[in-house]
């Protein structure tokens, strides 16, 4: 496993440990990633729930956690993205950055008003950085353990969006290691379309009465 060119294996921040940033830290530690919780308040309830959960948990300030890793996993509620990535500062300068966060508006209607997706936002606020979309598409209860017994050999798709290229390969190789399947979808304006993805997926599971356990899996036609 490569990454950024460095053969030893990554090490990567994950910004906000509620549901979305606790389960993509225990995927994080279950394969061996060194992982750094980056948080505002060490004190908070979510830390030592984090804490508690994933004995060893290494907490920091945001800025020193992403400063430490390849990858920042940013995992904030999307209203908080703006503050959050000013207080990173210049830590996140040349770092990839996996925007796992989703532009919600009242009623399940995107956050954006379908101008652009929240990626190409995010992009905007740190354009030092290399931002791809992942962790998005699904709820936190299926991020730390992808397998799906009864389906064979598949994986379930991990869809991705970003416009460097370099940048959405490395998160391939990552989100392979952690059991999907990686699925490039194209530029960052993709992460519109995804996360119109996200608010179908919360409506099957939330609203329509599937409940939370299943994914988007990718079939090819040989």
């Amino acid at each position: 496993f490569l990454c950024l060119g460095q053969p030893e294996m990554p090490k990567a921040a994950v910004i906000g440990v509620g549901n979305v940033g606790q389960a993509i830290l225990a995927s994080l530690v279950k394969h061996g990633v060194t992982v750094f919780a980056g948080v505002r308040d060490p004190t908070s309830a979510k830390v030592q729930a984090a804490t508690a959960h994933i004995p060893g948990l290494k907490v920091h300030s945001i800025a020193d956690a992403a400063r430490a890793s390849d990858f920042v996993f940013l995992c904030v509620p999307f209203e908080a993205v703006q503050e959050t990535v000013t207080q990173a500062g210049d830590a996140l300068k040349g770092k990839i950055v996996v925007d796992c966060c989703n532009p919600i508006g009242p009623n399940l209607t995107h956050g954006l008003g379908n101008a652009r997706g929240g990626t190409e936002f995010v992009q905007s606020l740190i354009p030092d950085s290399q931002v791809v979309k992942a962790f998005s598409t699904i709820g936190y209860e299926n991020m730390a353990d992808p397998t799906f017994p009864g389906y064979g050999h598949g994986k379930p798709a991990m869809l991705l969006a970003g416009d460097n290229v370099h940048a959405k390969k490395s998160v391939a190789h990552l989100v392979e290691r952690l059991g999907w399947e990686p699925v490039d979808c194209g530029p960052a304006s993709s992460s519109l379309h995804l996360e119109h993805m996200t608010l179908l997926w919360i409506k099957m599971a939330r609203m329509y009465g599937m409940g939370p356990h299943f994914v988007w899996s990718l079939m090819h036609k040989n």
